[in-house]
């Protein structure tokens, strides 16, 4: 498989790219992405092959339908890492949580969030192809809060790779934050910024497409690579897990092979309803693809109305900081696969100068027809998640904003919906705790105490211990420093 340019070519890039150079490289002409030129099939005889399958032989077979340039090995030894999750017959459960309603948990990782699905597999397949060609790497990511911990611990003491991840100083949870400032590897560093996550991921796309300190970086023989979605090495394998729960819903007998599901997806980004577009588009039966948004909701204006609008908008800080965005890198590649590159270049073109762009009539249908959206307020989120804690099952703040548009935005209701948890309920604790048992202004050990105590469940160990640990990563600058602080640390 090759890759393509969303924004087409301006004669300083190759016209086509691998798989493996894609990943090395993410960022391409006129500064925007690499998609697949074209997408395997993966009709219901495919499908149906793969009904027994475990975790590990599915991704292993939707890999190989990719044809991707990574040896075999090397894909083994990315795949083997599911085996550190939970339950590795099965990393990925999905449980329903009413007769119609199913969720794919996917945050049974090593940090407890959804990113570690793609980023521990991507961390070893980078490394090696590193280590290969005898190249050293820095890795750039920027969080609003679960890529940070999941990119630090993938690349935590691997060979020939180097990580500085950019957050943004009070926007993400306590959790999340001590998952980061606590890593102490050499080849890591946490840098806090004084701004939001937009501000992070501007930077991060500034220094990849910046030829000045590109060459700054080759005075040390380094070369410059993402670990955010803008990089399809993460794209690829969140592919995966939307038709792992097509196939658990078969296996639980909720849906036979051939019906249509909705996927149900929080998103800020935009990669994990990406992921589930790819599937969409390979052949897996999806009705609709609804997305769901906090009160940061550019996300549902754009696909309710056409209009991408960041005109006199600023972050506003919710209850589910992880969907704090508002400019979703990965929709550019759906523009792309809809729209053709010389549109995607034209309608991105006017995002960064003019702060928006509208669709035609024609392009707003085409994108109705696949997706649907809606945002949840934090109060709504609180009493989703309240009420379904009373049913029975404990959710984040993230998987509460599905809730709102599974009520709303289903045409058929009689299809079972897919909703995607993208984070341990850990990872959000004083606002679970205060959802469930009214008790606010609680520090997250607090918080974590009482969930646990009321939903008679544990606190995981790797959560439990970051509160005794050091922090080692204190680094809070000004966003206009970045490059400085990161120049530094490669020293």
């Amino acid at each position: 498989m090759n890759f393509i340019e969303t924004r087409g070519n301006d004669g300083q890039f190759p016209l086509e790219i691998t798989f493996s150079q894609a990943i090395l490289s993410p960022m391409s002409s006129f500064g925007g992405l690499y998609s697949p030129k074209s997408l395997p099939k993966l009709g219901l005889a495919f499908l149906e092959k793969h009904l027994y399958s475990d975790y590990k032989t599915l991704a292993r077979a939707i890999l190989d339908e990719f044809e991707i340039d990574i040896e075999p090995e090397i894909i083994t030894a990315a795949l083997n890492l599911y085996d550190h999750f939970d339950d590795p017959k099965n990393p990925v459960p999905v449980v329903k949580v009413r007769e119609d309603l199913y969720v794919s948990e996917l945050y049974h990782g090593p940090t407890r969030a959804f990113k570690d699905m793609a980023l521990q597999p991507f961390g070893t397949v980078l490394s090696a192809i590193a280590q290969a060609r005898k190249e050293k790497y820095l890795i750039l990511a920027a969080t609003s809060g679960d890529t940070g911990p999941a990119a630090l611990d993938t690349f935590r003491n691997k060979e020939n790779v180097q990580v500085a991840c950019l957050y943004p100083e009070g926007g993400t949870s306590d959790v999340q934050r001590l998952q980061m400032v606590t890593e102490d590897a050499d080849n890591l560093k946490v840098i806090g910024i004084k701004g939001d996550f937009d501000d992070a991921q501007s930077a991060l796309k500034m220094l990849l497409t910046s030829e000045s300190f590109k060459e700054k970086l080759k005075d040390n023989q380094v070369s410059l690579s993402a670990a955010n979605s803008v990089n399809f090495g993460r794209i690829i394998f969140q592919t995966i897990y939307h038709v792992h729960s097509y196939l658990e819903l078969i296996r639980q007998s909720a849906i036979q092979l051939g019906d249509k599901v909705y996927l149900n997806v929080p998103s800020g980004n935009f990669g994990n309803a990406l992921g589930g577009y790819y599937a969409y588009k390979m052949g897996l039966p999806v009705e609709q693809i609804l997305i769901a948004s906090n009160n940061n909701n550019v996300l549902t204006k754009f696909i309710q109305t056409g209009v991408y609008d960041l005109r006199n908008l600023e972050v506003i800080p919710t209850t589910s900081p992880a969907m704090d965005i508002l400019k979703s890198s990965n929709i550019e590649r759906i523009l792309f696969d809809l729209f053709g590159a010389a549109r995607t270049k034209e309608l991105m073109f006017a995002l960064d100068k003019e702060k928006h762009y509208e669709l035609t009539a024609d392009e707003l249908a085409q994108i109705q027809s696949i997706f649907a959206a809606d945002f949840c307020t934090d109060e709504e989120g609180e009493a989703y998640i309240k009420q379904a804690f009373e049913e029975g099952y404990l959710m984040d703040p993230h998987t509460a904003t599905c809730f709102k548009s599974y009520e709303t935005c289903r045409k058929q209701p009689s299809l079972k919906t897919i909703v995607y948890s993208t984070a341990e309920w850990t990872k959000f604790s004083p606002v679970i705790a205060n959802a469930i048992s009214g008790v606010t202004d609680l520090h997250d050990i607090d918080a974590l105490k009482i969930i646990a105590e009321k939903a008679q469940v544990k606190i995981p160990a790797k959560i439990q211990a970051l509160f005794d640990q050091p922090v080692s990563q204190s680094t809070v600058i000004d966003k206009n420093d970045i490059e400085t602080e990161i120049l530094n640390f490669l020293g």
